[in-house]
């Protein structure tokens, strides 16, 4: 390209030289003129070049958060220019060909638009721009919570604050599994709801088990990430609850006497979390709970304080389930009888009354009868007994019974007390025999126990010394003797002396077969006479001389008993 030199760099010539000079430069300008023709195209090409630019290309902004804009144009000299948005927008800075700006608290998807002019022709581009909220709430909701066996429950889940909704996928899980999965891409922007709702039938195996909600949010085809929230558990209640409690309790209850009573509910589940409270009037009763299958009961005291017609009432609750069985009750006042004893250490032959009295608690009146007494009362009479103590009558019992008709029902008590006669001790044959045989080498006991009331002491002695007669010792020839014996108590004392012989091992034997003996012919004789007394009279006379030989041998039968005795009396 050629220069075009100004006029103060012309050569210095003459006046043809002039001339020429002048016809020179005047070419030179017109050269000069087309070269910048040349490299400033004109208004079409201009149109056909400039191009209007935005940044960024995508634009994804967390709701409410702020969007920075760049708006740019190739154009040289750029005309007017800026965006087009009805966002809330702030330029904070510029250059030849771009302007930027700032957008502020972005809660709405929109579309913006970035405009330029060049050479009197306008050019514009558009920037959608998309509005993200991640799923940071995820709401589960079982309805109900406590669900009946058999029955349908509802699991719903709603995200309350979420963008854009297309991108949302909500997933419901039982524990680990899968219930089910929906997105919302076809869904119509009229009805955009983050939710999803599933109806389920209850079984028993589904108590306790844990139920959760998954958001997720792909914003991958904005430019942007995964976003993901779950919800909080929710634990399902299963229960059956079919049948009423029952309460079992006697229809009467005595006033101040404690008496067990139950509630139990059958066909429950779980039986484990059965709640009861049971109450008399007002009055609640501590309970003891347990349970065994399906069938769940409580256990409890009452203890009645006032008369008259009450209420027992067992409530029972499981979950949202509550039930309340009520049991009528008469509470009555039955104190035992009275027994009274003139004297209950009375001496032996002392006159003593015996009285059967009702309770003055007793209401009505009771029948009364005394154990002993001759004659029945008429009702409301007490009962009595006139008695002359006796030896025998020591340790005797004697019982006073009240019945009373209470709602119906007979009922009956008793008192008993025991009479105690004093009276002197005793020795007698029986308990403390008078003469004892001690077979020698073998181990023996004086025996002796006396009677009375107090229960007398008892003091052995023999030779002068006291005689240990409660250690049991080995008899020999040196324990023969008489061992004097003197029973005692507060009444007086009695003595008695007792002999003991001791005798050898064989002695005791023949002894023994000796009496055998005896008791045999005492046998055989005693058989004889009766056969002889009760013998039919048709007995021929003749037969006479036979019968006096039986009546000899019973005779000798009889001596030979005797002579035996007398051996047996002198130690034969």
């Amino acid at each position: 390209m050629r220069n075009c030199r100004t006029p103060w760099e012309r050569p210095r010539f003459g006046p043809e030289g002039q001339l020429l000079a002048l016809f020179t430069r005047m070419e030179m300008l017109l050269f000069c003129v087309w070269a910048l023709l040349a490299l400033n195209p004109g208004p079409g090409a201009t149109e056909e070049i400039f191009e209007v630019s935005i940044w960024p290309d995508q634009a994804l902004v967390k709701l409410g958060q702020s969007l920075m804009i760049n708006c740019s144009t190739t154009c040289p000299d750029p005309g007017p220019g800026g965006i087009e948005t009805y966002l809330k927008k702030t330029q904070v800075d510029k250059g030849p060909q771009w302007k930027e700006f700032l957008l502020e608290d972005v809660t709405e998807n929109s579309v913006l638009q970035c405009f330029f002019s060049c050479a009197g022709i306008q050019k514009d581009t558009s920037l959608d721009i998309t509005v993200y909220q991640p799923p940071e709430q995820v709401i589960l909701e079982l309805q109900p919570a406590w669900v009946a066996m058999d029955e349908a429950f509802t699991v719903k889940c709603h995200v309350p604050s979420v963008a854009p909704l297309e991108n949302l996928t909500l997933t419901l899980l039982q524990g680990n599994q899968e219930l089910h999965r929906k997105d919302f891409m076809n869904v119509a922007v009229a009805s955009q709801r983050a939710e999803i709702t599933i109806n389920v039938k209850a079984q028993r195996e589904d108590d306790r088990c844990n139920f959760s909600c998954r958001a997720e949010l792909d914003l991958s085809s904005h430019g942007g990430g995964l976003f993901h929230s779950s919800s909080a558990i929710k634990v399902l209640r299963i229960f059956e609850f079919s049948e009423s409690p029952q309460i079992w309790v006697s229809s009467l209850l005595e006033i101040g006497m404690a008496e067990a009573v139950s509630c139990e509910l059958a066909r429950v589940f779980p039986a484990t979390e059965v709640m009861f409270h049971m109450f008399l009037g007002d009055q609640e009763l501590s309970l003891f709970v347990s349970w065994k299958g399906d069938t769940a009961w409580a256990n409890a005291t009452v203890r009645a304080m006032e008369t008259g017609d009450q209420e027992l009432s067992c409530l029972v609750s499981l979950g949202p389930m509550e039930q309340k069985t009520r049991e009528p009750v008469h509470v009555y006042s039955f104190p035992p009888p009275i027994l009274e004893i003139e004297e209950l250490y009375p001496l032996a032959g002392t006159d003593i009354n015996v009285t059967c009295l009702g309770h003055v608690l007793t209401s009505p009146s009771p029948t009364l009868r005394l154990k002993g007494a001759p004659d029945l009362p008429a009702p409301g009479e007490p009962a009595w007994l006139l008695l002359t103590t006796r030896e025998e009558d020591n340790g005797r019992n004697f019982s006073c019974e009240a019945s009373l008709e209470v709602q119906g029902q007979r009922l009956s008590k008793t008192t008993a007390v025991q009479l105690h006669v004093l009276y002197k001790p005793r020795l007698e044959e029986s308990d403390c025999p008078g003469n004892q045989t001690w077979v020698k080498g073998t181990e023996q006991l004086l025996a002796c126990i006396p009677k009375g009331n107090p229960t007398p002491t008892l003091v052995c002695t023999w030779n002068g010394v006291i005689f240990n007669f409660e250690v049991p010792r080995k008899a020999t020839q040196n324990h023969t003797g008489t061992y004097c014996c003197t029973a005692s108590n507060q009444l007086g004392s009695v003595s008695k002396d007792i002999a003991v012989i001791v005798r050898g091992l064989d002695e005791g034997i023949s002894s023994t077969i000796f009496v055998i003996i005896i008791v045999a012919l005492g046998v055989g004789v005693i058989t004889i006479a009766l056969y002889l007394n009760y013998r039919p009279c048709k007995i021929e006379r003749r037969k006479l001389p036979y019968r006096q030989k039986e009546k000899n041998k019973e005779e000798e039968s009889q001596f030979a008993v005797q002579q035996a005795e007398k051996c047996n009396a002198h130690n034969c």
